[in-house]
Order: C-alpha cells, then structure tokens, then sequence
C-alpha cells in the first residue's frame, strides 16, 4: 500500500505544500514565493516573511491536495521543516503540521531543511548508491555532506564566513543588479567574459574542505571602486563572469577532491545556487574528468520546495522517526541532529 505524505516548507520566503507518494512520485508541489515583496528592502525581511506564510499557508495546503486529487482522510503522514531557517517562518509550518497531524490521528515528521535539499537528488534518480558526497549551495549554507546511509550525515566542509548565494546577493547589490542576486548575476555573466578579471579563489590550507568567499567579496568591491576612483570605463557583465567563475572554481575543486577522499559512488549538487546553468556544466566536466556520475534537481526543485521535505519525509516515516506534539521550530538546526 501506498505512502502519501503532506509535506510543508515555510523557512525563509517561499510558502511550499506538496504531496509526495512513496518518496517518489510528487503529486503536487505548490510554490508561493514572496520575492516580489521583499525585492523593494533588497532581501527578506523576516516579519514580512512570517505574514505572508501566515495568509497563504492553508490556500496553499488545500491547493496541493486538490491538483494531488486527495482528502485529508488520504493521507498517511505530515512532514514539515523545522530549521533551519527564520524562527517566525518556521513556526507558521509547524504549527499548520502540527493540528493537521493531531486532527487526523497521523504521524508527525520533522525535517532538516538542508536534509530536504539533499533529497531533491532523490526525486530526480532514486536508485542512488551510497556512499555520497553532496554540495549544498545557497543563500545561507554551503556545506560539503558525506553521506553513508539514509539518514546518517558526515559535515566535511562548510563556509567560514559568507555563503556562496550570499556573496552573490552581495555584488549583486554593489552592481546594481537587484534581488535576489544570484539569478541577475548568472544572467548577467552570460554576456561578459569569465576570465576577463582575474578574482582570488580561496582554497585555504591544505586538505580542508572549507570555504571561504568574504575576501573574493571584498576584492570585487576594492576593484569596482579603484575603477571608479580612476574613472575607467566598467564592462559590468565581466565583473558578474569574473566573480561567478572565482567562486565556481572552488565549489567544483573542493566539491570532486571530497569526492576523491570518501570513493564517493556519486556527487550531487543541492540547493538554490545548484540551479545555477554554468556550475551544473562545470560539475558535468568534473564528473568526466573523476569518471562519477552527478546529479542535480531540476531547477524547480533547487529552491525551496515541499516536494523535497515530502521525500525526505518518507525515509523518515518509514524508520519510524516520528516527532512528538512538542515540536519546535529549530532556526539553528544543524544537519544530522534532531532536536525534539
């Protein structure tokens, strides 16, 4: 018999329901994205973001169940993000699966919103082979993930400072481009010339699978303003290329020498910058260079979604990991930890 979970998103600006059937067929996945409401403040605005989930949360909800064809009565459990993610944000989500989970008598599951990222590779090739090594790249996490098992997590690398989409959104903002920054500055690149500037990668010390993109930010702005102060004529598109290629760089090289180090059966790529059009190319020659295979969501699924809690959701219930009425929301939640 079939496994249908409902499935919630609410931890940033995106109000996400789906239904997800066996962890595999994705019958629904609604997508309300607020960025149209915080573009005006160049970026999120955390009370905006919990008002917004608050008016959309049940029209969305019922929206996935109609296009699903489904009651409530049809469902076999609720999955929603807890963290991390905006405290206000999260708790919207939460409560929602919450009453719609003591109402119907059905299990609770609590999931790691980085965990749904990850699971978007599952939806888009179920039949993955572990061991795994996953890049988690967004606005607020670049995290490199080994991954043994379902469920069992190994953090090998993360970001000391600005996440990759941070920084994105940074000089985006400098370039006038607007919000959010990541899409403006891939459409911008493709027009200017990547190996026009040449920008500092940060590799750090030997062997570390850390990142570290506050430097690169403060060498694109030192060099827009020296042109500016020497009045020299700015080709902004090899700027954007420039900047784009310098952190491309490191994500690929640290992303494969993982890869290398834990005989990674495959690499996937996850998160909002994972839809980013010449990262996917540059993983693509990696993994021909390295002889593995990549995978990579659809871009649909690289943002946040509720298709992906859904999937992550359902290896979940069928271990058994429920979470109890107490549920909290968990804006500091770190992968591979449960905190309820």
């Amino acid at each position: 018999m079939s496994v249908k979970i409902l499935a919630i998103e609410t931890s940033c600006d995106e109000t996400s329901a789906a239904v997800v059937e066996d962890g595999l067929l994705v019958r629904s996945n609604i997508i309300s994205s607020q960025v149209d409401f915080h573009k005006k403040f160049g970026g999120v605005v955390p009370e905006v973001a919990s008002r917004k989930h608050l008016e959309l949360i049940n029209r969305v909800i019922a929206e996935a169940l109609e296009k699903a064809g489904l009651r409530f009565a049809d469902l076999d459990a609720v999955g929603v993000t807890y963290g991390p993610g905006l405290a206000g944000a999260l708790l919207v989500g939460v409560a929602a699966a919450k009453a719609i989970s003591f109402a119907l008598n059905i299990p609770l599951v609590a999931v790691n919103h980085l965990e749904g990222h990850i699971y978007a590779n599952f939806l888009a090739a179920p039949a993955l082979c572990f061991p795994l090594v996953c890049l988690i790249v967004s606005g607020g996490h670049t995290d490199l993930v080994v991954i043994s098992r379902h469920g069992s997590y190994r953090l090998v690398g993360s970001t000391r400072d600005d996440a990759a989409g941070e920084a994105f959104d940074k000089i985006a903002r400098v370039l006038d481009l607007g919000y959010p920054g990541g899409p403006a500055i891939e459409q911008l690149s493709a027009y200017g010339d990547e190996e026009a500037i040449h920008f500092p990668r940060a590799y750090l010390e030997e062997g570390t699978f850390d990142f570290s993109f506050s430097g690169l930010k403060t060498a694109v702005i030192n060099y827009l303003r020296q042109a500016k102060e020497r009045q020299v004529a700015l080709d902004k598109a090899d700027v954007a290329a420039s900047f784009q290629k310098a952190v491309l760089d490191v994500l690929v090289e640290k992303t494969f020498q993982a890869a290398k180090k834990y005989k990674a059966s495959a690499v996937l790529l996850a998160g909002g910058v994972a839809a980013n059009a010449r990262l996917r190319e540059l993983f693509q020659a990696g993994a021909e260079r390295q002889m593995l295979p990549v995978v990579y969501p659809p871009p649909v699924l690289c943002t946040d979604n509720a298709a992906m809690i859904g999937c992550a959701a359902y290896y979940k219930y069928m271990r058994g990991d429920f979470a109890p009425f107490t549920l909290n929301a968990s804006p500091g939640l770190k992968l591979g930890e449960e905190q309820y």
